[in-house]
């Protein structure tokens, strides 16, 4: 008797390598948009998790921009109940403007998955990120001159995040989903070039003419071999966070003038995002103005960050104002 198609096969193992050091009993959820990704990460999870002793349920995210948004929503839900997940849950959510479309629409996806996993008391959360978000997120952190820690790309675990399908391409998702006969919702979205990732998501098949077979690959590597120096910067970072940023929320740009400029604007990057700016929102311009306050002091008035957030120097402080 034959294993099934082979692209199948590839998600499974995938979802199987990802779940493998949970605890029988363990509930793992999958966020699934019903779109080809999450789709065939769902089916597989559904396939492998009673196989590994675990509890696997299914959220899917109205986010409510566009109309039949809900009843999509709803049709992910009964069929995430039809293939044995358990819970399954439409999270509805406001998404709010903060950041721009894109990023407004993330920070109100991950909050919901956030209080859905916390309610539900899950071990992990799933996500259908493939090889080709990992290009577009390294692309786009390119062309906003983001540092270190943004050219790694997503991480395959962050917390209880977890992305199984990192490592393969989408059409390996696309084939699965095929060959087990599901049928993906295409997000009207993906296709709407008023996006930043849709604009870059339309350049892949061009880069891949031009630098060549795997070049998409090349980029998804490249953000693995930076992940590991950014993670040792990103802990000298912390420990220099420590020291200079006040209880009260503010920095001692004095003590932080001195630190090498890699560890300096790591810091002002996690502390701008403290201050509530989003992180897709942050671009190294800011992060840059905000380093001038502290190195290149000269008296200049106060840097303007996404949200509304303003940041002066006071005697030798940085000082966030509403």
């Amino acid at each position: 008797m034959g294993g099934p198609p082979s692209p199948v096969a590839d998600v499974r193992v995938a979802v199987r390598r990802e779940l493998a050091d949970l605890t029988a009993g363990d509930l793992v959820l999958v966020a699934c948009s019903g779109g080809a990704d999450s789709l065939a990460l769902a089916a597989a999870t559904a396939f492998e998790a009673p196989r590994l002793g675990l509890r696997a349920g299914l959220l899917t995210v109205d986010h409510g921009l566009q109309p039949g948004s809900a009843e999509q929503a709803g049709r992910v839900r009964d069929w995430g109940g039809d293939v044995g997940l358990d819970p399954v849950e439409v999270l509805t959510v406001r998404v709010g403007a903060r950041g721009g479309p894109e990023a407004a629409a993330r920070d109100a996806r991950y909050g919901a998955l956030d209080d859905a996993a916390g309610r539900l008391g899950a071990a992990a959360v799933l996500l259908g990120h493939t090889r080709e978000d990992q290009a577009e997120t390294v692309l786009l952190a390119m062309a906003r001159g983001a540092g270190a820690r943004a050219l790694a790309g997503m991480p395959a675990r962050r917390g209880r995040y977890r992305r199984p399908l990192l490592d393969l391409p989408r059409a390996t998702t696309a084939a699965a989903c095929a060959a087990a006969g599901l049928t993906a919702w295409s997000d009207p979205h993906n296709g709407d070039p008023g996006y930043a990732r849709v604009r870059v998501r339309a350049l892949l098949p061009t880069l891949e003419e031009a630098a060549g077979p795997g070049a998409v690959a090349g980029l998804a590597r490249t953000a693995a071999r930076i992940r590991a120096d950014a993670d040792l910067l990103d802990r000298l970072a912390a420990e220099v966070a420590a020291e200079v940023v006040a209880a009260d929320g503010r920095v001692d740009a004095v003590g932080l003038a001195g630190r090498p400029a890699p560890l300096r604007t790591r810091v002002l990057h996690a502390w701008a995002q403290r201050l509530g700016v989003s992180a897709g929102a942050l671009s190294a311009v800011h992060v840059e103005a905000l380093d001038a306050l502290v190195s290149a002091w000269s008296g200049q008035g106060p840097v303007h960050l996404p949200g509304g957030v303003l940041v002066a120097r006071r005697e030798g402080w940085l000082v966030p104002r509403p």
